[in-house]
């Protein structure tokens, strides 16, 4: 097929299944590194992939080119990964290794030396688990797979600065979510503690 992908939508948007087809040829490889990346394991790279392609051919009816096709399906594979991250049923823990890491070392977060001190992994995905799915992708994306601000931007379909924005008040809310998870810690620590009773 010598179609552009602009006309492939069209004709797909139409009923072509062979059209769709070709878009899922056209991007099959760029949309499952995005999963890949998300995910950090193969297995579920390949359920948000199939699950993306599924929601992508849901939808595209509603399609409307205010973007490219392929920042569109970013945009919901990047939603595909964060939901199956968030529910728990991601097979691997690859992520924790590098959340714990945080590549981004600029000095406006200081993630990496929260990490450094000992915070547990189990805290720090509790806490980016919480944040609220716009910013959970941006963190995820800069700190933890080390995307430049341009590359988050294409791929979630925003602009350069609205994606510097979105990382600064997802850092800003996750050390608020990891001191919550370490003073609840700490109280529930105390209350463990046996006081001496009095004689």
């Amino acid at each position: 097929m010598g179609w552009d992908i602009s006309k492939l939508v069209e004709r797909a948007k139409a009923g072509d299944v062979s059209a769709f087809d070709e878009l899922v040829r056209r991007t099959y490889k760029s949309t499952y590194q995005l999963a890949l990346k998300l995910t950090g394991n193969v297995d579920d790279a390949f359920d948000v992939l199939q699950e993306s392609y599924f929601r992508a051919y849901g939808s595209l009816k509603k399609f409307r080119a205010d973007s490219s096709f392929p920042t569109w399906l970013y945009r919901i594979t990047s939603n595909c990964a964060s939901t199956l991250i968030a529910s728990g049923k991601a097979r691997s823990h690859e992520i924790l290794d590098r959340a714990a890491q945080v590549a981004d070392t600029s000095r406006e977060s200081d993630i990496e030396e929260m990490a450094s001190q000992s915070i547990d992994r189990d805290r720090i995905r509790t806490a980016l688990m919480s944040l609220p799915k716009r910013l959970q992708i941006v963190v995820l994306l800069r700190d933890v797979y080390g995307f430049a601000h341009k590359e988050i931007a294409d791929r979630l379909g925003i602009s350069e600065s609205a994606a510097k924005v979105r990382l600064h008040r997802g850092r800003v809310k996750l050390k608020e979510e990891l001191g919550k998870i370490a003073k609840s810690r700490i109280r529930g620590a105390e209350s463990d503690v046996e006081l001496p009773r009095a004689v």
